[in-house]
């Protein structure tokens, strides 16, 4: 098969007077996600999808984090050698569509930004990521700001 999708989640708890990582930038916020890694869920949820329409085990199979090697890594290191781990099974990007919900901060400014920076790890143009956000209307712990959650679908290409 040529053409393959991915599904990708990810959850992590929010805590006042951490950073707030997303689409590999900082995001100014009282709240940052609690995580071994930067916490960035946008990223980990794509790792995840990419990894999926590959057919390889998962990020936390791949990156665990038991391991002290990814103590506090930059999102944008996994992303890449996700991306580095499908290119080795002759996949390419084709596009990305995401989903983040938190009821604050708002991010819609930052999505043209997160986009190029993805954009600029996975080799692909900025018009083909969809970087949503939603809120959950205050219900649960994303609505009671206490985490964070992403989703996204990625269709991958096999090269010839």
């Amino acid at each position: 098969m040529n053409i393959r999708i991915g599904q990708g989640i990810d959850f992590h708890r929010l805590e006042k007077g951490r950073e707030l990582w997303l689409g590999g930038i900082r995001i100014p916020s009282e709240r940052g996600s609690v995580a071994h890694s930067d916490g960035d869920v946008l990223l980990h949820a794509i790792c995840d999808a990419m990894l999926g329409a590959a057919g390889l085990p998962d990020i936390g199979h791949q990156f665990p984090d038991a391991d002290p090697q990814f103590l506090n890594i930059d999102s944008k290191i996994l992303l890449k050698n996700t991306f580095n781990l499908i290119v080795e099974k002759g996949y390419s990007v084709i596009n990305i569509d995401s989903s983040i919900c938190l009821e604050k901060p708002k991010i819609s400014t930052y999505s043209s930004e997160m986009k190029k920076t993805i954009s600029s790890v996975l080799n692909i143009l900025p018009e083909n990521i969809s970087i949503k956000a939603t809120t959950t209307e205050k219900l649960g712990f994303t609505g009671r700001e206490e985490g964070i959650v992403a989703l996204a679908v990625v269709l991958l290409k096999k090269e010839k």
